[in-house]
């Protein structure tokens, strides 16, 4: 290697950059050996079914029932990450897991393993895995510098695939030499070092200043920011459409071996196994693919190379040339599912971390466990090189949803702002009075109203993305220079949270609004609490139902940023 390429590795956007952080590099390796255990039981349960049954759609249900709880129960495994200590979700859902993998390994072991059984027991582990990546991918942020974050995010993608290299080749010679539990034993064993290695973490709490959200309003909370963020809403609409495409490789990998190269268990771990390779290739270059390229061109190309790429293997009858077509696709579907993840990562701020790449989690595997369960039907009727070309030509097409979904571009990480001090009243209230309204007063000069309210349809997105709702403008007409942006929050707990809420990129978007206010007058912001008898302790000596506040020019900023 010469001294350039050298530097270039070792620099904060080198792919191996955040292997010089301690705490990242014992997590990272753990999670390698249970990536590899994982992979080895998928052989083995993939392989059981085809021994069990002849059903392509059943055994295309082996990865449903493992990518299906990811679907399922992301959202609240995202919310579960942001509102308590993310090393101990991660350690409860490891637990989940691995008792999954023991009963599966003790079932099997006694001969009681049924199609049904089978598919039950891969739920539970699933389930384990689901719970476990919103905590595990949300605090790689805590683990690295904010610099590396997309080389770590890239690194934990090949951590999966390396295992994906080697994993199936050795889970085929597990089982074909010691059968299937073995392979799931194996799994159970493997997770024991990334247990330990979280176990020894002492990872630094930073216990927030008001009370934890609920589980059903962090999971209204997670949905409210998707909802109000185009950006990412646009990453997790390509990302399901990539996953359903995309899918048939791993759900009909088995069939493939089978059916169309007349091979065993070993020849299904090789195939995996070069798919495998081709995505840490695919992982590798995911830095000078993003130098190069836009992300919608990352992607198209992505698309195009895995539609032909899938085309190649329902054509071809020899070994060779479908372990180098798998190559390709692996090596396609890594950058593309690596671009979707750095995005989402990139895009959320730290309070809603978990739940927005639960929601990706939700989408990537939603996607393949929707696709898997098609392509097993398709191949029932049709069989298997049908159902493979036409998932290539969807793939190859699919380039097309980028003149309506165009993917966003990506910078940096969208860091938290500063917390503001809670806001000044005279009523005495609780953290469950409400609603709140706010009203906010700006003057802007009449030649400017377009532009003004250009900005505040941003404005919106923002305050709906951290919790506000019933958001409107108004312009008096009576005084066309007199604008009112008014919006709810459900408590007086939740406004606090929601004012809090805003990163550096919305508290500029907060105040460029603020710049098109005339003076000398500063704006005024007004909080009023709805249906105030019953919702707090009314007292005779405070008649005022709202705190007015006027805000000098000065701290205008501060205050109205969360308003």
């Amino acid at each position: 290697m010469t001294e350039q390429p050298r530097r270039s590795m070792l620099s904060a956007d080198g792919v191996t950059a955040p292997l010089r952080h301690s705490v990242f590099r014992r997590i990272w390796l753990a999670s390698l050996l249970s990536n590899l255990g994982l992979l080895i039981q998928g052989v083995g349960a993939a392989w059981a079914m085809t021994q069990m049954t002849s059903s392509a759609d059943k055994v295309a249900l082996v990865q449903t029932a493992l990518m299906l709880p990811v679907m399922l129960i992301s959202m609240p495994a995202g919310a579960i990450a942001d509102m308590y200590d993310r090393r101990i979700v991660a350690l409860i859902s490891l637990a989940i897991a691995l008792s999954g993998a023991t009963a599966l390994s003790v079932l099997a072991w006694l001969g009681l393993i049924t199609p049904q059984t089978l598919l039950a027991f891969c739920f539970v582990v699933g389930s384990g895995m689901a719970l476990f990546g919103p905590a595990w991918q949300s605090s790689v942020s805590e683990q690295v510098p904010a610099e590396t974050l997309p080389s770590a995010v890239a690194l934990n993608g090949i951590s999966y695939n390396i295992a994906r290299s080697f994993g199936p080749a050795i889970g085929g010679i597990v089982v074909a030499t010691a059968g299937a539990v073995a392979a799931f034993a194996a799994n159970a064993v493997l997770y024991i070092p990334l247990l330990v290695v979280l176990f020894l973490w002492r990872r630094t709490n930073e216990p927030s200043r008001l009370p934890r959200e609920r589980l059903n309003r962090a999971i209204v909370s997670g949905v409210r920011y998707i909802a109000n963020s185009p950006s990412i809403r646009i990453v997790l609409a390509r990302t399901l459409v990539t996953g359903v495409l995309g899918g048939s490789v791993s759900a009909l990998m088995p069939l493939v071996a089978r059916d169309l190269l007349h091979g065993g268990a070993q020849t299904y771990g090789i195939m995996l196994g070069a798919f495998g390779m081709g995505a840490v290739v695919g992982a590798l270059n995911i830095a000078e693919v993003r130098k190069r390229m836009s992300g919608e061109a990352a992607i198209r190309a992505c698309a195009l190379s895995m539609g032909g790429a899938i085309v190649a293997v329902a054509l071809s009858r020899e070994p060779v040339l479908t372990a180098a077509a798998l190559v390709v696709a692996g090596a396609a579907w890594m950058l593309a599912v690596a671009l979707f993840n750095i995005g989402v990562q990139l895009s959320a701020p730290r309070w809603v971390a978990g739940r927005s790449l639960a929601a990706y989690q939700a989408s990537i595997a939603g996607g393949i466990a929707i696709g898997s369960w098609g392509w097993g039907h398709l191949t029932d009727q049709v069989g298997v090189e049908t159902a493979l070309l036409v998932s290539g030509a969807l793939m190859f097409a699919s380039p097309v949803l980028g003149l309506w979904l165009h993917m966003p571009p990506v910078g940096a990480r969208n860091e938290d702002a500063e917390m503001l001090a809670d806001p000044e009243v005279q009523l005495s209230l609780t953290a469950r009075s409400g609603p709140l309204v706010v009203e906010i007063e700006y003057r802007v000069a009449q030649e400017n109203a377009r532009a003004f309210h250009n900005v505040m349809q941003d404005v919106q997105l923002s305050r709906q993305r951290s919790g506000a709702y019933g958001w409107s403008i108004a312009r008096d007409i009576a005084d066309p220079e007199l604008w009112t942006e008014r919006y709810h929050c459900p408590t007086w707990l939740d406004y606090l949270r929601q004012r809090n809420r805003a990163t550096q990129s919305e508290r500029a978007l907060h105040l460029q609004a603020i710049a098109f206010h005339l003076g000398p007058d500063p704006i005024r912001i007004r909080r009023m609490l709805e249906r105030p008898f019953g919702s707090v302790r009314w007292k005779e000596e405070s008649p005022d139902i709202a705190a007015n506040e006027v805000l000098p020019i000065a701290s205008a900023a501060a205050g109205s940023s969360g308003t």
